[in-house]
């Protein structure tokens, strides 16, 4: 091809490709927004050159578990995913989404993590699709569909399990989701919203979403005590609907439960022996959530995140707030309520070890509503590549972007996205692989990477070294025969 027939000529790059295969140094000419060429150093011209000297060119980053539901619409620049390299993220996890539902009461935890009642006013996953392609976001946008927002629509008491009627509800409203293009179905048994749901009631719906070639992620029904039996729950249920199963940031939760990935991980690779299997992870020993007085145990340290009734109270740990009032920790989360925090629950070494397992995927699961949010929305992928693989020797760089890229695409069936090769879209993040890293902290949470050079989303450049450029070229990624596929053998 002539420099005419490239936009675009990333130069002189080392190539990771997304594979985990060894890194190799290429030019890359990107032309009507995919891959036109990979071709030896410095030999392709084009009008607009990045010059990738001494960086490494990877697939963007596709963050998995998200709840950018609302942001994508809210705010579409999508600050926080670009400047770390995310160029995919997929929204409806955890059983929280934001469509399909006309809100017709106050909104419950958890679901009031992406939104207030105004904001749920998608009564099908076909409408709230439109919504995002008016935003136009600066990022690809996935979705999954969440078990809690189907009950709410199909229920007027979340406290048992639906009967026919209301399953037969939940399954219509699901089967539209994914007609539109939903990648699967997701739930959060955890939640007060889908605790009293049986597997049966699970099984159901997984399957309505098994039939148009969805996955199934689960946000499992306890990561404390109970971890195991709560895998084997959602294991059977996928094994049962014969669709592939997702574990939504595996974890072993309190200082009961320290240690035990080494269980858990063991289940997970005899499980995987049985059927298609994934998990994703984030890179902290702390999560965010809601703030349940439930888990409030008085031993380790729990950080607010966002309180309705005192929002001034965001960023402050739950133990000043209760020494201040007087109160114990349980009293102050009451009062606090609703509120979402930080809870400081997890041990290094199970994080480390989640993180090193081959199949384990990177999610972020930020949440970008809070006030003072968990700094994993704007550091999850940076900290892995910078922290965790550069520091800590975790993993190769290749594994780590593999992580983060192909591995990603095959268990969500993204055709054409997480890999560099010749035709797959031009999603693409240019990198100085000895100083990227993470600048975000749990006190100074809003603080973007540093090492990222270029961000490319469907061949534009969406991100410079002087920041977000203002194009916002995303896709939603619809579940049809050119983009997707449920291929998750990896």
């Amino acid at each position: 091809m002539s420099a005419l027939e490239f936009d675009i000529v990333i130069r002189n790059a080392e190539v990771i490709d997304g594979t985990g295969s060894t890194p190799y140094r290429a030019d890359i000419g990107i032309a009507n927004q995919k891959i036109a060429a990979i071709a030896k150093p410095n030999s392709l011209i084009a009008p607009q050159i990045l010059n990738a000297n001494g960086l490494v060119v990877a697939p963007g980053f596709i963050d998995v578990h998200t709840h950018d539901d609302r942001e994508v619409l809210d705010h579409p620049a999508m600050h926080p995913k670009l400047t770390q390299g995310v160029t995919t993220v997929i929204t409806g996890n955890c059983g929280i989404s934001l469509a399909p539902w006309l809100a017709d009461r106050d909104i419950p935890a958890p679901l009031n993590l992406i939104g207030q009642r105004a904001d749920y006013r998608y009564a099908s996953v076909a409408d709230y699709v439109a919504a995002v392609r008016a935003a136009a976001p600066a990022v690809n946008v996935g979705i999954l569909v969440g078990h809690s927002t189907l009950r709410l629509n199909a229920m007027s008491e979340l406290n048992c399990v639906a009967n026919q009627e209301e399953i037969a509800h939940m399954q219509a409203l699901l089967a539209e989701g994914m007609q539109a293009g939903a990648l699967g179905f997701s739930s959060g048994l955890f939640y007060q919203t889908s605790q009293a749901a049986d597997n049966g009631e699970v099984i159901t719906l997984a399957k309505v979403a098994a039939a148009a070639g969805g996955v199934y992620t689960s946000h499992i029904r306890d990561e404390y005590n109970g971890v195991l039996d709560a895998l084997k729950e959602a294991c059977d249920a996928g094994l049962a609907a014969q669709a592939p199963v997702i574990l939504s940031h595996h974890k072993c939760a309190g200082p009961a439960n320290w240690g035990r990935t080494v269980e858990t991980l063991a289940y997970i690779t005899e499980r995987r022996a049985q059927q298609p299997l994934g998990l994703d992870a984030y890179p902290y020993t702390a999560g965010s959530t809601v703030l349940d007085p439930d888990y409030v145990d008085g031993v380790i340290r729990i950080m607010l995140s966002f309180s309705m009734p005192y929002p001034e109270m965001a960023g402050r740990d739950l133990a000043d707030i209760a020494a201040d009032w007087g109160v114990d920790q349980k009293e102050a989360a009451r009062r606090l309520h609703p509120a979402g925090a930080v809870y400081f629950q997890m041990r290094e070494d199970d994080v480390q070890r989640v993180l090193s397992y081959p199949h384990t995927m990177i999610g972020s699961d930020g949440l970008p509503h809070d006030s003072h949010p968990h700094p994993r929305l704007w550091g999850a992928f940076p900290r892995v590549l910078g922290h965790y693989c550069r520091e800590q020797k975790l993993f190769t760089l290749a594994e780590a972007v593999h992580k983060m890229t192909g591995l990603s695409a095959q268990h969500f069936g993204l055709q054409q996205r997480g890999k560099i090769a010749l035709n797959y879209w031009a999603d693409l993040v240019i990198f100085d692989p000895a100083t990227i890293s993470d600048l975000a902290t749990f006190s100074q949470p809003k603080q973007a990477a540093q090492g990222i050079y270029w961000v490319l989303v469907n061949g534009e450049v969406a991100l410079n070294a002087d920041g977000p450029t203002g194009h916002r070229n995303g896709q939603v990624l619809n579940r049809n025969s050119e983009q997707l596929s449920a291929d998750v053998s990896t």
